[in-house]
């Protein structure tokens, strides 16, 4: 590997560490988000190599220093997400007979065709509530049975690639169908009803990606979220939010959610748990989310096996446990955040502020 092509390479990866800081919306700043992982080994190599091959000279050593710098930008962005980092979420010693509820969702590819895998993670895992996105008719056809032993349904079956299918065995209060900000893209609304009689809402989401197919900009997704977060915000209680969020769990979007939400992240302190891209495995991220309110402690997460989606789909177990909240510290949004979050509802036309089931 000649000079010019390290040097290159490593003015490319830096590049790539300090184009997302940027607070512009356009997909192309925006998906520099995601690769964090792969930039920074990345430069991790290209240092060595650098270092190896390069002679020294006032242009070599600011490169290194640049790739220093961005490096160290890069851990300080994942590390959060890490076991070298405190835990957000507790684990339960002692769960409550009848307040516990588990939940699994999976992007299903609407092009895949293997249901059959998925029906059998269900069975597996045993969970109460099951999500299924990317669902167009066929897949409403095929996950049928799931209505037998998940009776409580909300189903919008779609061909644009956000149809939504929501299975429960767990009573469904008031649920909801709604489209936040764009026409085509749904989301799910809803009180589940616990064996104890508690009961938690339950918004299930799948925003459009900033990506030159779906969206040239983040701002239709940066807003549903927001939406989602204040309404949770001003209605304290128990609340889980589920979904392929489109967004990276570093990004500074999941950073804002969970601060005007108050949501608490299980993947804190446990690690990346990457979900997509299943089919490649040295190109994967963390898109697939959990968010919880902090009166739950953990009793099982986990990433289940591939079943022909490009997504991974994931599995959460928690416990509601009121004493939670005294020890888990609830996330609290700024100022500058706080107008942040009004700005991109804004910028949204079809957007607005307050109960999402009020845009049903």
């Amino acid at each position: 590997m000649t000079e010019q092509t390290l040097t290159l390479l490593g003015a490319v990866l830096v590049a790539g560490t300090w184009i997302p800081v940027m607070r512009v919306k356009r997909w192309w700043v925006r998906i520099f988000d995601f690769p964090r992982l792969q930039i920074a080994a990345g430069l991790a190599l290209l240092l060595l190599a650098h270092a190896a091959w390069v002679p020294a000279g006032p242009g070599g050593w600011l490169l290194r220093g640049m790739m220093v710098l961005s490096l160290a930008v890069q851990v300080r962005r994942m590390l959060p997400y890490t076991r070298l980092a405190p835990l957000q979420v507790q684990l339960s010693e002692r769960p409550t007979e009848g307040n516990t509820v588990r939940l699994l969702f999976a992007n299903v590819l609407q092009t895949n065709r293997h249901a059959d895998g998925l029906l059998a993670l269900v069975r597996e895992a045993d969970p109460d509530v099951v999500l299924a996105l990317e669902t167009d008719a066929w897949w409403d056809g095929a996950l049928k049975p799931l209505a037998k032993t998940h009776p409580h349904c909300v189903l919008q079956p779609q061909e644009n690639t956000y149809g939504m299918l929501l299975y429960s065995r767990l009573p469904l209060i008031e649920p909801q169908l709604s489209f936040l900000v764009e026409d085509d893209v749904p989301s799910i609304h809803t009180r589940l009803r616990l064996p104890s009689g508690l009961e938690v809402r339950l918004h299930c989401l799948h925003p459009r990606p900033p990506a030159p197919a779906e969206s040239d900009s983040s701002g239709p997704r940066d807003a549903e979220l927001v939406v989602v977060g204040k309404t949770i915000k001003a209605e304290p209680g128990p609340s889980i939010v589920m979904g392929d969020m489109n967004d990276v769990a570093w990004s500074h979007t999941s950073d804002l959610f969970r601060d005007i939400s108050g949501l608490l992240d299980p993947r804190m302190g446990r690690g990346f748990f990457n979900t997509f891209n299943a089919k490649h495995w040295m190109v994967r991220f963390p898109l697939d989310h959990f968010f919880h309110s902090n009166d739950f402690r953990l009793l099982d997460f986990r990433r289940l096996d591939a079943f022909g989606s490009d997504h991974f789909p994931v599995f959460i177990a928690l416990s509601h446990e009121p004493e939670a909240a005294a020890e888990q510290e609830e996330p609290q949004a700024t100022g500058d955040e706080q107008q942040e979050a009004r700005e991109s509802v804004a910028e949204q036309p079809g957007a607005t502020e307050g109960d999402p089931a009020a845009r049903a």
